[in-house]
């Protein structure tokens, strides 16, 4: 039953499961309490654009869509800002200029771009040595940062306009939360593909968020609730021979069903 384990690939996946919980859980909580889910969703497809300048520049593309993905979402944080569109406007424009630009940049490299399409659909089983060094160092940025700034994302996160009138300054705040999400997204990108890695950013502590309203908690609860339904998800795709992100993605929405119905 647990001949899986022998194998290198699946325990570097089993790591890489476990480090993108970290990611979720952390800036996963902000990112449900605020009501941003969509907005996640905008800065994980604009992450596409990084994808393809790193393929143009022959770099990696997991670290080039660090800068581009943060580059992103302050871009998005500013035109709302700045410009006052509407949030759903905001998104869409930057949900498909980075994917534009993405496919732009793999039009003007010649020759075959090599495993691209992993970063769409995830490839959890095909991460290496290096993507798990990546995300554990973003893991544990994204982790200083949370702690450090845990007050001030915890106003904006509950009343922005509160959190305003006692001299805190909501937009930096709000920019760096929007970075920490930009990160989460270059986590999660080779594991569970920019397509699907919104559910797992916001399933997990959607389930917990049922059940407390304690911040600590819940980033607690919602990274071991992400690596056992992330970990059960994997080892069911290795014995029935099945797509691992899509299968990840199933048992994440089955278990926010049966917690609502729990709940109830």
């Amino acid at each position: 039953m647990l001949e899986f384990i022998q194998y290198e690939f699946m325990q570097r996946a089993l790591m890489a499961a476990i480090l993108v919980s970290v990611a979720c859980g952390a800036v996963g909580t902000y990112v449900v309490i605020k009501r941003i889910v969509s907005l996640s969703g905008a800065i994980s497809h604009a992450a596409f654009g990084g994808v393809g300048l790193g393929y143009f520049l022959g770099l990696n593309p997991v670290v080039a869509a660090i800068p581009f993905s943060i580059a992103a979402a302050l871009s998005m944080g500013a035109i709302q800002e700045k410009i006052k569109i509407s949030e759903d406007t905001a998104i869409g424009i930057l949900w498909s200029v980075g994917m534009a630009l993405g496919i732009l940049f793999i039009n003007l490299r010649s020759g075959y771009a090599p495993d691209l399409f992993s970063y769409l659909f995830g490839s959890i089983l095909t991460v290496s040595n290096t993507d798990l060094y990546i995300m554990l160092a973003l893991d544990i940025i994204i982790l200083i940062v949370v702690y450090l700034f845990r007050r001030e994302f915890l106003g904006v996160s509950f009343d922005e306009e509160y959190s305003r009138v006692i001299g805190l300054n909501s937009t930096l705040i709000n920019m760096l939360l929007l970075s920490l999400i930009a990160l989460s997204v270059v986590v999660l990108m080779k594991v569970m593909g920019i397509i699907l890695l919104i559910s797992l950013l916001a399933i997990p502590a959607a389930i917990c968020k049922q059940y407390t309203y304690h911040i600590g908690k819940l980033i607690l609860s919602s990274t071991i609730v992400g690596m056992i339904l992330t970990s059960l998800g994997l080892i069911l795709s290795f014995f029935f021979n099945l797509s691992s992100g899509a299968t990840i993605i199933l048992v994440l929405a089955i278990a926010l069903f049966i917690s609502y119905f729990i709940r109830e």
